[in-house]
């Protein structure tokens, strides 16, 4: 008669719940090897260290939930003090100026610009020289956000149907920024009222990963959507 193999016997102990209760003796005769080490513990001991690592992995999943909390929290705190920003400014010719220094502080931008089409006549000139910090290698009359566009940087931004997030490929509108040459990666998002682009706000950075062509556009789609909705007072 053939012995039962390691599958049977384990299909009749799961079969039959109650055996180690009637043979409680097996139970400590039973030794394992720990993963610690090569000595011998019993089957509660062992339970006991996998019970352990179990608890130490939970544990590290908790700390990791909290600090995507933390996170989640001031990256929340950020974009309230933005969207205060933008509701506070009460005259549409400062909107512009005043959501490039927020975007810059409150999230280490470390360059910024907006450029914005279709104004109504009496913002066409509104931001001249009012300290953006766009486009200072540009000629023409200083900074401004009413500066003129290329048809070419209009088209590109009406095809965008999410934020533009990668590497510098020397794209025209990064020239509005400060100090171009600088820029390694960037992201471009389009400002829209309806489905007609109005504007192209351009974030910036010397560091070649901080806008990665893989990482998610969800925040950066929230930034157009407020800059919009703020912005859309000075078109015609």
């Amino acid at each position: 008669m053939s012995l039962p193999d390691e599958a049977e016997i384990a299909a009749y102990l799961a079969r039959t719940p109650g055996f180690f209760e009637r043979h409680a003796e097996l139970l400590a005769g039973i030794r394992l090897t720990s993963p610690h080490g090569q000595r011998a513990v019993t089957l509660s001991e062992r339970q006991m260290e996998m019970l352990r690592e179990r608890i130490k992995g939970l544990e590290l999943k908790i700390v990791e939930m909290i600090r995507a909390g933390q996170e989640n929290m001031a990256l929340a705190d950020r974009l309230h003090r933005f969207t205060r920003t933008l509701m506070r400014t009460a005259d549409p010719a400062a909107l512009p100026g005043a959501m490039v220094a927020t975007l810059k502080h409150e999230f280490l931008v470390p360059q910024a610009a907006i450029r914005l089409w279709g104004l109504a006549p009496e913002y066409q000139g509104a931001g001249a020289g009012d300290g953006e910090g766009q486009g200072s290698s540009e000629s023409g009359g200083g900074p401004s956000f009413a500066r003129p566009v290329s048809d070419d940087v209009k088209t590109f931004t009406a095809s965008l149907t999410l934020p533009y997030c990668g590497v510098n490929a020397g794209f025209e509108a990064v020239a509005w920024l400060d100090d171009p040459a600088t820029v390694a990666s960037v992201a471009m998002i389009p400002l829209r009222q309806g489905d007609a682009a109005f504007g192209l706000l351009v974030l910036g950075s010397p560091d070649p990963t901080r806008y990665a062509a893989e990482m998610g556009t969800e925040f950066l789609m929230r930034i157009g959507e407020l800059a919009g909705a703020a912005l859309w007072r000075l078109r015609v």
